[in-house]
């Protein structure tokens, strides 16, 4: 029974890290990285003043009023 707290705590505090690594490298390749990805892929095509145009003709700006 001696050191049992001690034992106890060291693998755990290990078992505590590889799992945290371990959720955060698929947190990393999982999700962070194919957003980045899809952000690139959208933004690499996208015209900001044919979208502005599309909502200015939609009626959504107040101070643009459509043509």
């Amino acid at each position: 029974m001696r050191r049992l707290l001690a034992r106890r705590m060291k693998f755990h505090l290990f078992g505590a890290f590889f799992v945290s690594v371990g959720c955060a490298a698929l947190y990393k390749f999982g999700i962070a990285d194919p957003r980045k990805q899809a952000y690139a892929e959208f933004y690499k095509n996208y015209d900001p003043m044919k979208d502005f145009e599309a909502m200015r003709a939609a009626g959504v700006f107040e101070s643009a009023p459509p043509k």
